[in-house]
């Protein structure tokens, strides 16, 4: 039997996904300062029966300063890695299947609340610190107010993102992703929305970014994964365009990067994003077919079916599921059981098995549908 393309097997630098279900990196707002708790041991440890062939852990930052919320992880201090060493051990535990870590900078769009606590820029009697940015220019109305970064601080967070990458690399991760999407810092640098220097950082909107991941590069390992997650469009007039994006790609390509994920939007808060099903997959496809970067489409994809067109019609070459896989933890086994797939569930939970109980259907949505979206 020919295996659908969604459980094929994925070569990403040096390191083979056994399928193409990546888990895309969620912020659980759940640390103290910077270091895992409990509540990740228990979300790591869902996420390692999943199936999917690599987890990526939420955007993890740099700096105590780079942190979007109290609750945010980091890879700043030994504590953070001691803590992340823990959670990563309880998920191989469990599984084989590789995993991964993004690694970023909230920049002006730090310092703000938790979203169940409103999202919102952290109030006066909340501890709020002073965030930093390319240029003084607040993400929002209410929002505070950055510092544009020195050069002399630029290359300190070149040296910080380094360090970072090197304490994953202890740690043991299979891939790491370097977050250059959704309106943090190296977005920030890329848009001119955000960025309004007068000198080569703004010249150069590329600069920065790309200096990051050339010192990312020299120092994680060949025999593993390295990649990025970009913005494709700022959906602003004036803004980042899916051109600028294949341009981008085409130069982390030239640094060595294994892969890319395709996002879009959060540069501002006003923008109309016209979300619906797959909205994000054409840029991805755009940027697969003109770079031949090994690509990964995400947003608002929640079915088998809808999954494994995206990848029969050569549009992306992984799919990344984000809360639809919250939704439902056990979407690749139910979507193996539609495709007729046979996978290997943790020997605890064997006994759910379909194979085990011939005729039967265990109550699940038809299709591996999920209520929410990716």
């Amino acid at each position: 039997m020919q295996l659908p393309k969604l459980f094929t097997p994925v070569q990403i630098g040096g390191v083979t996904l056994p399928n193409r279900v990546v888990i895309a990196p969620m912020c659980q707002y759940s640390a103290d300062d910077g270091s895992m708790t409990d509540w990740h041991l228990a979300h790591l440890g869902s996420m390692a029966c999943s199936g999917a062939g690599l987890f990526v852990v939420e955007k993890t930052n740099v700096t105590r300063e780079g942190r979007i919320t109290h609750g945010c992880t980091g890879l700043y201090s030994d504590h953070n890695e001691a803590a992340m060493v823990r959670a990563v051990q309880v998920y191989r535990g469990i599984t084989k299947n590789p995993i991964g870590i993004q690694i970023g900078h909230a920049g002006r769009k730090a310092s703000s609340q938790v979203p169940w606590q409103g999202g919102k820029a952290l109030g006066p009697a909340e501890s709020p610190w002073q965030t930093v940015a390319p240029s003084a220019i607040p993400f929002g109305e209410g929002w505070h107010t950055p510092r544009e970064l020195t050069k002399a601080e630029l290359r300190g967070l070149v040296d910080a993102f380094a360090a970072a990458t090197l304490r994953a690399k202890r740690i043991g991760f299979d891939a790491v992703e370097i977050h250059s999407a959704h309106g943090y810092l190296l977005q920030q640098f890329l848009s001119p929305l955000s960025n309004q220097r007068t000198d080569e950082y703004g010249k150069n909107r590329m600069k920065f970014p790309l200096e990051v991941a050339a010192a990312m590069r020299e120092i994680w390992p060949k025999e593993r994964a390295l990649g990025i997650r970009i913005n494709a469009t700022d959906w602003m007039d004036g803004g980042w365009t899916p051109e600028d994006a294949v341009a981008y790609v085409r130069e982390v390509k030239k640094i060595g990067l294994d892969f890319v994920c395709v996002s879009s939007g959060a540069t501002v808060p006003h923008a109309k994003i016209p979300v619906s099903p797959g909205f994000q997959v054409g840029f991805a496809e755009k940027v697969k077919k003109e770079t031949g970067v090994k690509t990964r489409a995400v947003g608002m994809i929640a079915g088998a079916d809808q999954a494994e067109q995206i990848l029969v019609a050569g549009q992306a070459d992984m799919i990344a599921m984000a809360r639809a896989i919250l939704d439902n933890p056990r979407w690749v086994w139910h979507a193996a059981e539609r495709f007729g797939v046979k996978i290997d569930y943790p020997p605890q939970y064997a006994r759910v098995h379909s194979s085990l109980w011939p005729g039967a259907k265990l109550a699940r949505p038809e299709g591996a549908k999920s209520a929410a979206p990716a």
